[in-house]
């Protein structure tokens, strides 16, 4: 049996519930990093911000209506005038309790509005308190799907057409043996230079929810290092946390644009940096051989920024 094929086999046989480790040695040849982090003044983009590049934002259980979220949406707002992206990702929980057409209205067209209107595009993945028909809400983008995968195009001069990105949004309430094998090839299909996967249940995490984290650990984290996944988002948790480079893959949770548990993130040695005082969301850039990211609370404050990198040994 070859590797891929034999990867697979494991990521399908895997029962839920089974704690089912991979051996130390399995990881990618060619690993993700941090090559640096970026402490930026108050108010201050960290990212390059060149032209062409692929730019976007991502907020996960965001769709409350209340408050808090109408505050981390003005932020996301105020920051597009010095960062113009045109892409969000929606990493689930997009819409709590009911799901009439006013709550999507409530819980995110007006929080948005200003983003709308300027022809930005949300595309959502699915979480735990999402209706399932929610696929079908053209303003999420999902064409009607539980999961999905988009490209976009890195057009700075760091990067060119036979770079870019693709971007897989998966339904991690149910990782079927179809939508494993769809990853699969998926991934090892693709040839953009970054491969970058969101959806909601995060499969490392330092808060609550580590156990249920291992059993989907135990089906889904073959599929990203044989298919040599970048960077895996997920929200779930209600905090931002940059996990240190498991197996070669950089994980974010970024699950506070409309939640958040205070002081939930604990001691497991997994946090790069972490964040648990206040609501946030992130700001991503693609760009050539470089993938710049922001984590900016509902203060405005910078809470994480870096440089993010590939190479066969992490930097010193």
């Amino acid at each position: 049996m070859n590797r891929a094929v034999g990867v697979l086999a494991l990521a399908l046989s895997v029962a839920p519930g089974c704690h089912r480790e991979l051996p130390p040695d399995v990881r990618r040849q060619n690993g993700v990093f941090v090559r640096a982090e970026i402490t930026p003044v108050r108010g201050a983009l960290a990212l390059p911000n060149r032209r062409g590049s692929i730019k976007f934002a991502v907020i996960g259980d965001s769709g409350r209506g209340d408050q808090a979220q109408h505050e981390v949406a003005r932020q996301m707002i105020a920051w597009r005038d010095k960062f113009d992206y045109d892409l969000v990702l929606m990493l689930g929980d997009n819409i709590y309790d009911r799901h009439t057409p006013e709550d999507y209205v409530a819980k995110f067209e007006a929080p948005y509005k200003p983003l709308l209107d300027d022809g930005v595009t949300f595309q959502a993945a699915i979480g735990n308190h999402d209706d399932p028909a929610q696929i079908h809400y053209e303003k999420f983008n999902m064409g009607g799907q539980r999961y999905y995968s988009f490209r976009r195009f890195d057009l700075s001069l760091a990067g060119g057409l036979q770079g870019g990105a693709r971007f897989y949004a998966l339904d991690s309430r149910s990782l079927d043996p179809g939508q494993l094998e769809w990853l699969s090839a998926g991934l090892k299909g693709s040839g953009s230079h970054w491969k970058i996967v969101f959806f909601h249940h995060p499969i490392y995490t330092s808060g609550r929810y580590g156990s249920a984290a291992r059993s989907l650990r135990a089906a889904l984290e073959p599929i990203l290092i044989d298919g040599e996944a970048d960077v895996v988002l997920a929200g779930h948790e209600h905090f931002y946390e940059r996990l240190n480079p498991q197996r070669g893959i950089l994980y974010f949770i970024s699950g506070a644009a409309g939640s958040l548990r205070r002081g939930d993130i604990r001691d497991t040695g997994l946090t790069a940096s972490g964040f648990d005082t206040d609501y946030s969301f992130m700001l991503m850039e693609a760009s050539g051989d470089e993938l710049f990211f922001q984590a900016i609370a509902r203060s405005g404050e910078t809470i994480d920024a870096g440089i993010i990198t590939k190479g066969t040994v992490p930097p010193s």
